[in-house]
């Protein structure tokens, strides 16, 4: 479900804009999944619902994920894919299990700071970018690697400079809160 939002939306999923809704609701401050994110992105999940609820009757199928992934050129999408992305929920997917996947998904995300220093690790002259190179190739070749399509989003959402610069800080910002930061 969540590759389907992604391929669908075609930008990253974001963390919840408060990270201490999102600890309270973890730690069982909150049964309320709305709570745990900021309207914006509620809104935008909605959104990317709604694309993904091909048929509008409120919930999510097998049907709905074929028909959208073929519309974007995704034609021969196996029966086997399509229903382990519908078993991710525990029921029919409305919205609010649409968004509640995306809150437990979400909860454990870690702090810009932590993000952050991980990223420095890589930037031993602490510029705050990273070689598209040598990004690409760690991200391809280590833990969970990411797929050529996976890498393409990446680069649609974070381009390089010119020089072949990737700026983290602004990888780092919109993991944790969402949205680019205002230059």
């Amino acid at each position: 479900m969540l590759a389907c939002y992604r391929t669908c939306c075609a930008f990253p999923i974001q963390a919840p804009k408060k990270a201490k809704r999102r600890a309270a609701a973890a730690d069982g401050g909150s049964s309320n999944v709305f709570s745990m994110f900021e309207q914006s992105q509620i809104q935008e999940y909605k959104e990317a619902f709604t694309i993904i609820d091909q048929n509008r009757d409120g919930i999510i199928s097998k049907d709905d994920l074929r028909d959208v992934l073929a519309s974007m050129g995704q034609l021969n999408v196996k029966n086997e894919e399509l229903e382990a992305m519908v078993k991710e929920a525990s029921g029919p997917i409305n919205f609010t299990v649409f968004l509640t996947m995306f809150g437990e998904k979400l909860k454990g995300a870690d702090p810009e700071d932590v993000i952050l220093a991980a990223f420095k690790v890589l930037d031993p002259e602490g510029t705050g970018t990273i070689k598209k190179e040598f990004l690409q190739e760690l991200l391809t070749t280590q833990c969970d690697r990411f797929s050529p399509e996976d890498v393409k989003n990446m680069w649609a959402a974070f381009p390089p400079d010119v020089a072949g610069n990737v700026d983290y800080k602004n990888i780092c910002y919109v993991i944790t809160h969402g949205e680019e930061k205002e230059e």
